[in-house]
């Protein structure tokens, strides 16, 4: 898949052709008007996640960042965590190394094998792979599933990085949800790609240009 600036572009332009980003006017979780949406939840059939993973699989293998397994938060990091690990075995850096996988289930099961975690038991340096990170819950509930079972959480692995400010207009957050997370936890957050791609993106996109403005205003008024 190339380097790094290039995987970056090819997976804006992967999420544009799949419709998983969208431009326009779009209302957000947290009440704004964004001028673009990213619904990784669009990319739903073997073809896009295969793909999808690789691109994931490539983004944690660039990183440098040692792992020895993955957790995937439920409910999206559960097919995430799966089809990252597929394609991981498949990754020719890896050398044909097989990468362990868990996720959790939201409802405790009182049959069976019981308990909340499914796959792989938890050890080592365990990466969380989810979507994106809005406000970092799903990463503080993760964090304390993996240590809870004496294991690192080493690094939160994501779709894409907003780089966008929490709060309101009057009292936006010093940082972003990403940047929060590092701080909080003491590790990288590792991202296919972010905003900025998408502005690059865009720059180089005659039929796209249209855009621009906006997103670069919301940017400005929003991002770090």
């Amino acid at each position: 898949m190339g380097d790094t600036t290039a995987q970056r572009a090819q997976f804006v332009q992967f999420a544009l052709e799949q419709g998983v980003l969208r431009f326009g006017e779009f209302k957000v979780k947290s009440g704004r008007l964004s001028p673009y949406f990213f619904n990784a939840g669009l990319f739903n059939t073997g073809a896009t996640v295969s793909k999808l993973a690789q691109f994931y699989a490539q983004a944690l293998v660039s990183s440098g960042v040692q792992f020895d397994m993955l957790f995937g938060p439920a409910y999206k990091g559960i097919p995430l965590s799966t089809a990252t690990a597929c394609a991981l075995v498949q990754h020719p850096d890896m050398a044909g190394r097989d990468v362990p996988f868990a996720f959790n289930r939201k409802e405790a099961k009182d049959h069976g094998e019981g308990g909340t975690l499914v796959g792989a038991p938890l050890q080592g340096k365990v990466v969380i792979i989810d979507d994106v990170i809005t406000a970092g819950t799903s990463v503080g509930e993760s964090v304390e599933i993996i240590r809870a079972a004496g294991a690192e959480p080493a690094a939160v692995l994501i779709a894409l990085d907003r780089m966008e400010r929490a709060g309101t207009d009057v009292s936006l957050s010093p940082h972003s949800a990403v940047q929060e997370v590092e701080q909080r936890y003491g590790m990288p957050v590792v991202s296919i790609a972010s905003l900025a791609d998408i502005m690059t993106f865009l720059d180089g996109n005659a039929e796209l240009a249209e855009h621009q403005p906006r997103v670069k205003a919301y940017r400005d008024r929003y991002g770090i």
